[in-house]
């Protein structure tokens, strides 16, 4: 069931979703070469948790039967899609981190996603990640009111193949509100005019994920851990919408990280 919001509950999880951004370029003034991915969780946790708010992903429980989820944000370096785990390895220079983070904060769920570059990068990876941070965009554009939800996936996946990219199948973007994940699934692929109609109160959390060679992915054995099966990098970037009074708005927002950075 697709739960449409209010105005005042879209206005509680633009809080939410407020303090997902701060989080975030929070993280990004601590991302450089040498520091680890647990110290980057550390820094994330500590300031959810002094702005009033609870992390959404410490404890989340495993869909395929593992161990709940050990830390505060998902930290996803090279070719690890998705779900990484905050670990003691340092990062070094031309590394590329997705850092996902989400809050609970007045009963309502933030959530997004930013990869960043640790260091100079490749040029080629480089492109990677600003084809996959325009094709959010594309796919927010694509998000207007009495649109479907297959007009999200199709501008997603027609920007990124036509670049040369693979665009994940397995891991889509999702409804949002008092629960994480709600209805509509919101994938990353699609035709016109199929899926859910958009209406206004919907809000979702696009996001694209996007692989530098094929989009063939595995779990590793820690039941989280997404990563590409060629090894090649990949790329995240996520923002959550609301569609409202005939408009898109974007609830969380890049502007405070891209100001670090």
């Amino acid at each position: 069931m697709i739960f449409l919001k209010t105005e005042d509950e879209i206005e509680l999880m633009r809080a939410a979703n407020q303090l997902v951004a701060q989080t975030l370029a929070e993280v990004g003034k601590h991302i450089r070469p040498g520091v680890t991915t647990k110290e980057l969780d550390k820094v994330a946790d500590e300031f959810i948790r002094d702005n009033g708010a609870v992390p959404t992903f410490k404890g989340f429980p495993n869909p395929c039967g593992g161990t709940p989820f050990p830390a505060s944000i998902c930290t996803s370096v090279n070719e690890v899609v998705v779900h990484g785990v905050p670990n003691d390895t340092p990062l070094v220079d031309g590394d590329i981190v997705s850092v996902d983070c989400g809050t609970l904060l007045n009963g309502f769920n933030g959530d997004s996603c930013y990869t960043f570059r640790v260091g100079e990068v490749s040029e080629e990876v480089a492109r990677l990640l600003n084809v996959t941070k325009q094709a959010l965009y594309e796919g927010i554009a694509a998000a207007q009111q009495g649109k479907r939800i297959g007009d999200i996936g199709y501008a997603v996946q027609t920007l990124c193949e036509s670049n040369g990219y693979g665009v994940v199948r397995e891991f889509v973007g999702h409804g949002i509100g008092r629960k994480m994940h709600e209805d509509p699934q919101v994938p990353n692929y699609g035709s016109r005019g199929n899926g859910s109609m958009i209406k206004s109160g919907l809000c979702i959390a696009i996001e694209p994920m996007i692989t530098m060679g094929s989009p063939k992915i595995y779990m590793t054995d820690d039941k989280w851990t997404i990563r590409t099966r060629d090894g090649k990098p990949a790329a995240h970037f996520e923002h959550t919408i609301a569609v409202h009074k005939g408009k898109v708005e974007i609830l969380s927002s890049f502007d405070e990280i891209e100001k670090n950075i």
